[in-house]
């Protein structure tokens, strides 16, 4: 759920960048936050939490203006690595305005793509928000790694495997690079925007 903060005339929205371990998503937000001017981003941070470790960093994003005289913030954040415990994944998940779902291109991760997006849906479940509703993008992280000899999966089995039914927004990336990566944040953070617009300042 937003922060809302009228007397400073702000709004704080959440995204999560969320997938399987390796997949990319500290990859993105350390992209993210090295592509930007210093004037638009707060602090790097690490939260330290019974052996596992969130970042997170917040941005003020000019092209996304406000909302009824309400500067828009974007706080992003990730639970990097294979974290041990489903509850730092449940937690970090908590009042999410917006998720970006890293997929991992290599064939030999399909199934652990499969596994972390039926994660993500139980967990947002579990705090009474459904996945169909929520503002979701999907990332296709990796798509380099054909050109070298590695077997990866290709669009459309990515596709069938993890859009098929949601039939939210993708982008093929090469989050190394900063391939697709800001055009991802740029989604999820428009759409973020429009679902708090939507529902909370109707």
């Amino acid at each position: 759920m937003a922060l809302i903060d009228f007397d400073k005339k702000e709004i704080q929205c959440k995204i999560v960048y969320y997938g399987p371990g390796r997949s990319g998503k500290t990859t993105n937000l350390i992209y993210i936050y090295n592509a930007l001017p210093a004037k638009f981003k707060g602090k790097f941070l690490t939260i330290e939490s019974k052996g596992e470790h969130t970042l997170l960093f917040e941005l003020l994003p000019l092209s996304l203006g406000k909302i009824k005289d309400l500067t828009v913030r974007l706080q992003l954040y990730t639970v990097p690595g294979q974290a041990l415990y489903k509850q730092a994944r449940k937690m970090v998940l908590k009042g999410v305005d917006g998720v970006v779902f890293v997929a991992d291109s290599l064939r030999v991760r399909r199934d652990k793509n499969k596994e972390s997006l039926e994660d993500l849906r139980e967990h947002l479940s579990e705090w009474q928000m459904d996945i169909h509703e929520i503002p979701l993008v999907f990332q296709y992280n990796k798509r380099d790694l054909g050109d070298l000899g590695i077997p990866i999966l290709s669009v459309e089995e990515l596709q069938e495997d993890l859009n098929f039914e949601l039939k939210a927004p993708y982008f093929e990336a090469i989050a190394l690079k900063g391939v697709g990566v800001l055009e991802t944040l740029k989604a999820i953070s428009k759409m973020s925007v429009h679902y708090i617009a939507q529902k909370y300042l109707k």
